[in-house]
């Protein structure tokens, strides 16, 4: 469950494609969400926020929602989105909360870029005993033939679903999770896989000609099976792994 590609991915990469990531990328099961919120947290932090993809739909006009995300360009696509929800400057391994001041936390396709002893840590700090982390991923579904060749073509590297995948590495206090995986359907067209594509962080790092070779490749991959091509909507399957583990 990583986005990196050959160990030459930064985080801070995302600065540079903040806007085409917050229109892009596909939001989540309603189950999913639902799951990580069992029991009725009234304060969520949502660390890794990004443009607040998942933050929204944490929302319910009760709860009280706090977005820590470490850059800036996509803090701004946040606090554009969701003016109502407070949008934070931190990380996973330094919030600025306080101490057991929190219900839930979670990591939105975002504990793969985390130190996790310094981040578990953390998050142990931050929520209060017998508090939730809640880590959950979109995971394309290579199941299937012509997503795994999908895969290949955007030289992805981590975020996608094979029918078994490993439990995330956790630090001290947490221990074994609880589990969810719940199967889904975005329905998309062509040109959104391939801003898909360009969001993606690796992808911010290659040359100009590298970058033009993957978005070919994908588009060869689309055009060339019978469930992608001619221009019709793209049933693209994902497995959503969302992940429970209770502070001591």
């Amino acid at each position: 469950m990583r986005e990196g590609h050959e160990g030459t991915t930064s985080a801070a990469s995302f600065d540079a494609v903040a806007e085409i990531y917050a229109r892009s990328r596909p939001s989540y099961p309603q189950e999913s969400v639902d799951w990580l919120l069992d029991g009725d947290p009234a304060v969520v932090v949502d660390v890794g926020a990004g443009t607040g993809l998942f933050t929204r739909l944490l929302r319910d006009g009760i709860r009280t929602v706090i977005a820590v995300e470490p850059s800036a360009p996509m803090r701004e696509e946040l606090r554009a989105a969701i003016p109502d929800v407070e949008a934070v400057q931190g990380a996973g391994e330094r919030m600025p909360l306080r101490d057991a001041s929190a219900d839930l936390a979670v990591f939105a396709q975002a504990w793969h870029w985390v130190d996790v002893p310094a981040a578990s840590a953390e998050v142990a700090r931050v929520l209060r005993p017998g508090g939730r982390l809640g880590l959950v991923w979109n995971l394309r579904d290579e199941r299937v033939e012509w997503v795994r060749a999908l895969g290949v073509a955007m030289r992805a590297d981590g975020d996608h679903f094979r029918g078994t995948v490993e439990d995330p590495g956790i630090g001290h206090p947490f221990g074994t999770p609880e589990r969810s995986f719940v199967p889904w359907v975005r329905r998309c067209t062509q040109e959104e896989i391939i801003a898909d594509v360009r969001s993606r962080s690796y992808f911010a790092l290659l040359t100009a000609a590298q970058q033009d070779h993957v978005a070919a490749a994908v588009e060869a991959v689309l055009q060339a099976h019978a469930l992608t091509s001619g221009g019709r909507v793209i049933e693209l399957p994902y497995v959503t792994a969302s992940y429970r583990y209770t502070r001591p």
